[in-house]
Formats: structure tokens, sequence, C-alpha cells
């Protein structure tokens, strides 16, 4: 992989540590934007790999559909967990009320966690061939 992929890389595996410690203390709310931002970096890099760069989340996981999960490159439940967890930050981050529940917090690390794990091991695999 180039620099450029190690560097949104190192900010996604960053923010997944952050959302794991804000989880840790109680703070769910922030955990889960902390969580999809490192969903956020990751499809950046993915989608970075094919030469294609977008500024709103919206465009970002939008373009994640169209170019990994309708290809079949990557499960489409990785699109569908994206969607979930901007979700998530949105209300935890603009909502009044309920905020973020401790099974959505923890949802959300999970879905961060293996999305990161399984973008490295793809990008690997593509940069190596």
């Amino acid at each position: 992989m180039n620099e450029q992929f190690h560097v949104i890389l190192d900010k996604a595996r960053e923010s997944l540590e952050a959302a794991e410690l804000l989880y840790k203390q109680g703070y769910t709310d922030f955990a889960a934007s902390r969580a999809n931002y490192a969903m956020f970096y990751t499809t950046e890099a993915l989608l970075l790999h094919r030469g294609l760069s977008f500024s709103s989340h919206s465009a970002v996981i939008a373009a994640f559909g169209k170019e990994y999960s309708k290809t079949g490159d990557m499960d489409p439940q990785f699109h569908k967990n994206l969607i979930a967890v901007q979700d998530y930050r949105n209300q935890g981050d603009y909502g009044f009320g309920p905020g973020v529940t401790a099974e959505q917090g923890e949802e959300a690390l999970q879905w961060a966690s293996e999305f990161l794990k399984v973008a490295i091991s793809y990008l690997d695999d593509q940069t190596s061939s």
C-alpha cells in the first residue's frame, strides 16, 4: 500500500481506538461518532484505491455501495453498516432525547473493527498483486 493509504488507515485505527476508550467510559454517543469516523476513513481508503475521492459522508457511502457492494467486491452488509453507523452518529451528535444505547455503541465498535480488518486485508491483497 502506498503512503496515502497508510495515513488514512492510521486515522481509522486511531478513531476506532478512541471509540473503544469512549465506550468503556460510558460515552456511547461519542463512541458511536468515532466508530462512524473509523468506518468513514476506511471507506475513503477503499475508494482512493479506485482513484475516487469525495468530501461528504453521503457521497462516500453511496460510492462505496456502487463500487464495492453492488460489484460483490465486499459484503453488502458493510454498506448497510455504514448507513446504520451514520444514523447512530447523527442520533448521538445531533439528537435530543435518547442517545445511542450501549448495545448500539457496542455494535458500532464491532462493525468498525471488522470493516477495518477486512479492508486492510483487501487492500494488501490488491496492492501486492
